[in-house]
């Protein structure tokens, strides 16, 4: 079974110090035993140079017949089996072993008989300095971990603040505010030395940049061809009307209606697109401005007040809105459609096939349609627009039964 780590534990900083503390740990454990076996090997072999020294006096003591010193001795309490075995063998050894509590450095040779010669060096002030100097190593390393833990974040945190700014800025961008940019000052400075955070800010910049200027051309363009169509539009509308009556001509109006309806979205969303819509506020029972939405679409379209409740919205948005949820749920679904408000909520079902895989999960998208369904694919592009302008939010889902379901969650 996977434990469940919290988010902070999969950061960069965390990841960053984790892996700073791991090689701090494994440099200073790997300085400490260097240190500690070269500082060892040279006291103990200072230590095993004077009981070697040691005993060779003790030996031309021993073989002269003087007396032996107070520390040397034939086959002496204390000496190591393993060592008097060596000497007894006709070989010279050292070795440290521990009297009574207290550690000795022991050098035995061969004497006379089955016997061993051998001498005891004090060793416990060898001891003592190893000990001590173990304990500095672990305290210097315990400072140098702190010391570089406490530098590594600094360093980690300075460039994760950054990466944190690009990403809002990032996520700024995908909401829409193409005006956003990060402005790191390293790329600003040619002179200062450019790292990855700085790459990737720059690039970012650039991108939004570009960004931002293809959508100003392209809102420019929808916004000119719009406005250039409906002066002859207009004149193709008078000059329609004024053709004798039969199916040709409701034929012509037909289309010229399409056209102008076309022409009028393609305004809307230009203006939509520069971002300077302003709402104009007023009180509105939310159930009787519904029902008047239906009414006005002329459509088969059941009300269902749950809760009604009078909201602060911009009435001719809203009705926008509404307007274009039912008018698409009854040219690309199927009947009963039914517009339900309960509370600051609205919403609108049919009972067809469904939205899209792609409007769901994207949203919807300009001069897109399913299949052959009628129409331009501009109305729920619109009623997204609107909604946006008045806060609400505007999302698309399928029933579980079927059928799309819009619901609009006004503030």
């Amino acid at each position: 079974m996977r434990l469940a780590l919290p988010r902070w534990a999969g950061t960069l900083a965390v990841k960053a110090a984790a892996f700073i503390t791991v090689m701090c740990c494994a440099l200073a454990a790997l300085l400490g035993v260097l240190v500690h076996v070269s500082v060892t090997n040279q006291t103990v072999g200072q230590a095993r140079d004077l009981a070697l020294q040691r005993l060779e006096d003790a030996t031309s003591a021993y073989e002269a017949g003087d007396t032996l010193g107070p520390f040397a001795g034939v086959d002496p309490p204390g000496l190591p089996d393993s060592l008097r075995d060596l000497a007894v063998a006709g070989d010279r050894g050292t070795m440290v072993a521990t009297r009574d509590g207290d550690p000795a450095m022991w050098a035995a040779g061969p004497a006379d008989g089955n016997r061993a010669l051998a001498v005891r060096v004090d060793y416990r002030q060898q001891a003592r300095t190893i000990a001590a100097l173990d304990r500095s190593i672990l305290w210097s390393s315990a400072l140098a971990i702190g010391a570089t833990l406490l530098v590594g974040a600094f360093a980690v945190t300075r460039v994760t603040r950054r990466l944190h700014a690009t990403a809002r800025v990032a996520r700024r961008i995908s909401a829409g505010d193409l005006d956003a940019r990060v402005d790191d000052p390293r790329t600003k400075d040619p002179s200062r030395p450019q790292d990855e955070v700085a790459a990737v800010a720059s690039a970012l910049d650039s991108m939004a940049a570009s960004l931002q200027g293809k959508l100003l051309s392209e809102q420019r363009f929808t916004a000119d061809v719009a406005h250039e169509l409906r002066t002859p539009l207009t004149g193709l509308h008078a000059a329609a009307e004024l053709l004798p009556p039969g199916r040709p001509t409701e034929l012509v109006r037909d289309r010229v209606g399409a056209l102008r309806t076309l022409t009028e979205d393609l305004l809307e969303i230009s203006r939509l697109d520069t971002g300077r819509e302003r709402v104009e506020l007023d009180t509105e029972p939310l159930g009787a401005l519904a029902e008047r939405v239906v009414r006005a679409s002329g459509t088969d379209t059941e009300v269902v007040v749950v809760r009604d409740v009078s909201v602060e919205t911009d009435r001719r948005r809203l009705e926008r809105v509404l307007g274009n949820l039912v008018a698409n749920a009854h040219r690309h679904g199927r009947g009963p459609v039914s517009l339900t408000v309960d509370g600051p909520v609205v919403i609108v079902r049919d009972h067809g096939d469904g939205f899209p895989e792609y409007l769901v999960e994207h949203g919807p998208q300009r001069f897109r349609t399913e299949g052959g369904s009628k129409g331009h694919g501009l109305g729920l592009t619109i009623a997204l627009g609107q909604a946006e302008v008045l806060g609400a939010r505007l999302s698309f889902s399928n029933a579980a039964g079927g059928g799309a379901v819009a619901t609009l969650v006004l503030r």
